[in-house]
């Protein structure tokens, strides 16, 4: 049962778990190590542009994992997988990763295009779920 879709989802959620990294690096550099650990706030006070941009690309990175886990997960235990579920899987990840840079690195326009494509990659791999009802 070891399926791409269940390696591509392994990958993206280690990421996922990675990403607040550069922003707390940031508040720790910025207030302090015990400061950053006790902020009340949460570290949304950054005094960088990009940091808040990084905490709020990580959030949305999460809320969209909440999504696409549940489809990868059901493909890969299913055994469902076919070439189009595991290409989704793929860019998946990779559409993701770029959508963080582009969103810390204030890029909207290709933002928006990761964005939507890790969204199609989604739909994708529902629609083969829905495909084998």
């Amino acid at each position: 049962m070891n399926s791409p879709e269940l390696y591509w989802l392994t990958l993206t959620v280690v990421m996922t778990a990675c990403l607040w990294l550069p922003y707390i690096l940031k508040l720790i550099g910025q207030v302090g190590l015990v400061a950053a650990l006790t902020d009340p706030n949460g570290g949304r006070d950054f005094d960088a542009a990009w940091a808040t941009r990084a905490r709020k690309a990580h959030a949305n990175a999460v809320e969209n994992l909440v999504v696409f886990a549940p489809v990868a997960l059901l493909v890969g235990l299913l055994e469902v997988s076919t070439a189009a579920t595991a290409t989704a899987a793929v860019v998946y990840f990779f559409a993701r990763l770029a959508h963080f840079v582009f969103y810390v690195a204030g890029v909207a326009p290709l933002r928006t295009v990761t964005f939507a494509i890790g969204w199609g990659c989604t739909i994708i791999m529902a629609l083969r779920l829905l495909s084998t009802v």
